[in-house]
């Protein structure tokens, strides 16, 4: 098992973040947070799929005056997300944000800064620094030339050093890029410097596609460090996936024991069953399971059950007909037509 680094923790809602707690998966809806049941039902949706903290858009007044209305009707922790304006983020949290995201970058002059910090330490409300490396301060970009990871690391400390100074310390730390190796040196950086919980994410991954592969590596990499307190993907897609796939790194990685886990062969000359599309079946189909059931889909007798004999249930085929094994031991063979149909069976079985 890694050994994860010590961070301090600290309370968004009800969910610890940082400390010995468990890492926690984040989304963002991507409904206007003025349109109540619209924002809340994408909540819902994701709060089904283990999402342990949420966080909505807050562009102007009418999203600060859903916040409460949100609120009341959710289970989760809601984050209110800050861009430009300070005024919205001390609205936000007399409303009753759990949290704020702001980027020190685009919030303007320090005095905004600290007006924000007293209301934040008054309602003992935690904050995230979110640097990003397409929003630096111009200062910073004219001293490094270019976003670089020191850079955005500079940019975290000098918000750092003033809420420390300010006696703030509820807050969390981001440094994003849509580079994925800047994205990991940054957060490298910081975490030799300080203690604070961090929130690990690469920016603007782009396409599902693209962006699982680059939240994959780039979130992975640093928890596979000890690196990292909460995560989350970011996709240009539903944010149902972001979660979903948030889960998998962190069930991949041992992190979390969470939800139906897939093991099927690659498929090869032997094959006689349409493993693709039975895995995609039985993917969207066990999406909602919480229970962690290992489940293992073969594409031939001779070999399945012996090859996944560590898998809680699986099936392999045959011409014509398939399997159904439990821990290696096949216990009914079942037609080609059926065979999904029975493995389901079995694996709601033993949620």
């Amino acid at each position: 098992m890694m050994k994860r680094k010590k961070t301090k923790k600290i309370y968004v809602g009800n969910v610890a973040v940082g400390g010995d707690s468990p890492i926690t998966v984040q989304s963002m809806t991507n409904t206007k947070t003025s349109d109540v049941e619209a924002t809340v039902a994408q909540i819902k949706q994701l709060e089904s799929r283990k999402c342990d903290i949420i966080r909505v858009a807050v562009p102007d007044e009418e999203a600060v005056k859903a916040i409460p209305k949100i609120k009341k009707r959710i289970n989760i922790p809601l984050i209110a997300d800050i861009h430009f304006n300070y005024q919205l983020a001390i609205e936000s949290i007399r409303k009753g944000a759990d949290g704020i995201r702001i980027n020190p970058g685009n919030i303007g002059s320090k005095e905004k800064l600290i007006k924000i910090v007293k209301e934040a330490m008054q309602a003992n409300v935690p904050i995230r620094i979110g640097v990003n490396s397409g929003s630096l301060e111009k200062n910073i970009l004219k001293k490094y030339g270019k976003p670089s990871a020191e850079a955005m690391v500079e940019s975290a400390m000098r918000s750092i050093e003033l809420f420390e100074k300010m006696g703030f310390f509820n807050f969390k730390i981001s440094l994003k890029s849509s580079d994925v190796m800047t994205t990991i040196q940054s957060y490298r950086l910081i975490s030799d410097k300080t203690q604070y919980p961090l929130h690990v994410g690469v920016t603007e991954a782009g396409s599902y596609n693209d962006g699982v592969i680059k939240s994959s590596i780039g979130i992975g990499s640093l928890l596979s460090q000890g690196i990292g307190d909460t995560i989350r993907v970011s996709l240009t897609s539903d944010p149902m996936k972001e979660v979903i796939v948030g889960n998998k790194i962190l069930k991949t990685l041992g992190l979390r024991d969470y939800g139906v886990d897939i093991i099927s062969c690659p498929t090869c000359g032997r094959c006689s069953l349409n493993i693709e599309g039975i895995v995609e079946r039985v993917s969207r189909q066990t999406e909602g399971i919480r229970k962690p059931i290992k489940v293992a889909i073969m594409g031939c007798v001779v070999n399945g059950p012996g090859e996944a004999r560590e898998a809680d249930v699986g099936i392999a085929g045959g011409e014509g007909y398939g399997v159904i094994f439990k821990r290696g031991k096949i216990i009914k063979k079942v037609r080609e037509e059926e065979i999904v149909d029975s493995l389901m069976k079995e694996i709601q079985s033993m949620v």
